[in-house]
């Protein structure tokens, strides 16, 4: 390993790993000795090799911190912190929770329902670059955060339906989205307008709104309808190797009771198309079994991620960065 990082890490592995075009997701990262493995030496290790990290999430997509002492939401604030990032604050449906500093509750939605795959607030007009996941309480059984190559989606996708997807990457998507004023956490899309947009004044959370590309329709019962659009199917980042990513939620918002999503001239988007993307997003899905103490970095730029059902509990908590 470059930059003398061995006498911080080594490289470990873990089951369901896969080798995707020659990269290793996720690259699990180790402390090199028994000893090492205090959040001292965690915080040291980053510090001293932050680029070197950095370009490890670019070119892995995700990197796997495992068998750390990170015991509680101030140890994982303290390595969100170490690189000097700049906080990104969340939005969207999910309901969540502020714990400490940086750190926020992932989706507090019932544990029985599955969250489906996604970049992270990729319908708003920005979206973070880097995702952080940290293990607090691991599930007894299943409640998985699989992760998709975004790229994979695009490669097979173009070879299995190239009109569909030249005719929506020309006309864009659009899509819209159902929200009551207040947040219902029986539902894993239950956030409430109010809590989204951090007010409960109409004319401000129109003007935020906006500001984050989107135009708002008021319902009868206080509730809001989401209009966003146009939004492109696929995107190219810079460092990835010119892959064209599957950057959009096409499948988890198409025909849904809250949400919709179409051509952005209203077309209706072809029903096998999603099915059969919905498929190959499952096909190229790679997850692993949550331990205590894992911190998951993933590159949201290349990736689609989304959460398996669960039996309780579990506590898995967030970090957002651009």
């Amino acid at each position: 390993m470059e930059f003398g990082c061995k006498e911080y890490f080594k490289v470990g592995k873990c089951q369901g790993q896969k080798v995707v075009d020659g990269e290793t997701m996720p690259l699990v990262l180790e402390p090199p000795e028994t000893h090492k493995g205090d959040i001292e030496s965690l915080l040291l290790g980053l510090k001293a090799n932050k680029d070197w990290f950095e370009q490890l999430i670019i070119k892995n997509s995700a990197v796997l911190l495992r068998g750390f002492d990170v015991k509680n939401p101030q140890d994982f604030n303290e390595i969100v912190e170490t690189f000097g990032w700049e906080d990104i604050r969340y939005v969207g449906p999910a309901p969540r929770t502020h714990i400490y500093k940086r750190v926020w509750t992932a989706n507090e939605g019932p544990l029985s329902e599955f969250i489906y795959y996604h970049h992270e607030m990729v319908l708003i007009k920005e979206s973070p670059k880097k995702l952080m996941l940290f293990c607090e309480v691991p599930p007894p059984e299943g409640g998985e955060t699989p992760f998709v190559p975004s790229f994979r989606v695009t490669e097979r996708m173009v070879e299995e339906f190239p009109e569909a997807v030249e005719e929506m990457e020309a006309k864009g998507l659009k899509y819209t989205f159902t929200a009551l004023s207040k947040n219902d956490t029986s539902s894993m899309r239950g956030r409430g307008w109010e809590d989204a947009f951090g007010t409960s004044d109409r004319e401000e959370a129109e003007k935020r709104a906006k500001a984050l590309g989107m135009d708002m329709e008021w319902l009868p019962n206080g509730g809001v309808k989401t209009i966003l659009g146009p939004r492109p199917l696929t995107r190219v980042f810079e460092g990835r190797k010119g892959r064209r990513m599957w950057f959009n939620t096409v499948v988890g918002m198409h025909g849904k009771e809250l949400s919709s999503a179409t051509m952005a001239d209203g077309t209706e988007l072809p029903e096998k198309v999603v099915k059969r993307c919905g498929q190959i997003i499952e096909e190229e899905s790679i997850q692993f079994k949550w331990e205590k103490g894992d911190v998951l970095f993933l590159d949201n730029m290349a990736l689609l991620h989304g959460r398996r059902p669960s039996k309780p509990p579990r506590r898995v908590l967030v970090a957002t960065c651009k």
